[in-house]
């Protein structure tokens, strides 16, 4: 079977806006990756950006923690708020969930059915539950005041196929190589436009954007909230997810031009990625230049790794796994890049208890 023809077909294209915001995403994250950022400084500021994508995440669907609390039940496991047990939970779950999307973008795991019923299923039940299968009834988007049906998502017989066709067309985009931030818009909307669960829909389409940022290099490693901007903007993201004119999937859903909402996305993102530039700035690290051009050209994950040499002579697979928070395997597969670029040599002739040391001119 043509498994192109059992692919979704967004109807999208790149329009000359489309790709002057795209050269200007790609030039600001370039900006950030440059900047000379401690590296206790980077943790404070991955750690914050988590929790507020957490709780903003968790706010556009209806939780009412506020941000102290959702960070009290994260860094101090508070979990008693008064009449608040199932925003608690949501909380703790989202937090689990997007930890998840970071170890498998670390480890550039495939983009699977698997993986999304694996991650509904954290978001919803925690996480060792069982990935979540897809709804076997119809679902309805309703106005929260008036009661009003918004948004019929396609009837329950045609989820299965329509959610295999969109994870083909991921598998192919990634395969050609289209921008990370266009796939991640297009698998946002397609996933909210499908509904395939009852609950935990847009919590689940946002944490599977970020995996495919992330996973893409456009994560920044974890320092900013997109959510966050979504919630800013909850409106706008409303109504850039809503620009089909019919209520039913079947009448203007399936066929909708999804220009604007690519853009709405590229856009949000831009300003989240700004303002991660003015937490690096007034952290007062902008301009610092402790360490030398050739460090600063190294890639994002090799930098992460050389501050290892200020403290021993040699390091192992396994420290690099534990740092960027990768498997071993592809720890050693990050290794043998940097042994082909010079960044490292190694030392000893056993493969599976190497030693590696900083190249000759790096030292």
């Amino acid at each position: 079977m043509d498994m192109k023809k059992m692919m979704w077909k967004p109807v999208f294209s790149y329009t000359d806006a489309i790709v002057n915001k795209l050269m200007a995403l790609e030039a600001l994250k370039n900006s950030i990756v440059r900047t000379n950022l401690p590296s206790n400084e980077m943790t404070k500021l991955k750690h914050e950006a988590k929790i507020r994508s957490t709780h903003y995440s968790t706010g556009i669907e209806g939780n009412l923690l506020t941000l102290t609390q959702a960070r009290q039940v994260i860094d101090e496991n508070k979990v008693n708020f008064k009449g608040r047990d199932r925003d608690v939970k949501e909380v703790a779950r989202y937090w689990d969930a997007l930890t998840q999307v970071e170890n498998w973008a670390n480890n550039q795991k495939t983009f699977s059915e698997e993986m999304i019923k694996k991650l509904h299923a954290i978001v919803e039940k925690g996480k060792r539950a069982k990935g979540t299968e897809y709804r076997k009834e119809q679902n309805v988007i309703k106005d929260a005041v008036s009661g009003r049906i918004v948004y019929m998502p396609p009837e329950a017989k045609d989820v299965t196929r329509l959610m295999k066709e969109m994870v083909a067309w991921v598998k192919e985009a990634e395969r050609q190589k289209l921008p990370a931030p266009v796939i991640a818009a297009l698998v946002h909307y397609q996933f909210v436009t499908l509904h395939p669960y009852y609950d935990g829909n847009g919590r689940t389409a946002r944490l599977l954007s970020t995996y495919i940022l992330f996973k893409h290099d456009y994560g920044l490693d974890g320092m900013f909230s997109l959510e966050e901007y979504h919630a800013i903007k909850l409106a706008e993201y409303y109504k850039a997810l809503s620009m089909h004119q019919g209520v039913n999937y079947y009448m203007g859903g399936e066929k909708a031009k999804l220009n604007p909402w690519v853009e709405y996305f590229i856009d949000t993102l831009y300003l989240s990625y700004e303002d991660l530039r003015s937490r690096v700035e007034e952290r007062g690290v902008k301009g610092k230049t402790r360490e030398s051009e050739l460090i600063r050209q190294l890639d994002r994950r090799a930098r992460e790794i050389y501050p290892l040499f200020d403290r021993q002579d040699m390091i192992f697979s396994k420290d690099v796994a534990r740092i960027l928070k990768i498997s071993t395997r592809t720890a050693r597969e990050r290794i043998n890049e940097w042994i082909e670029s010079g960044f490292l040599e190694k030392t000893g002739a056993s493969n599976k208890n190497a030693a590696y040391r900083l190249g000759k001119k790096y030292r």
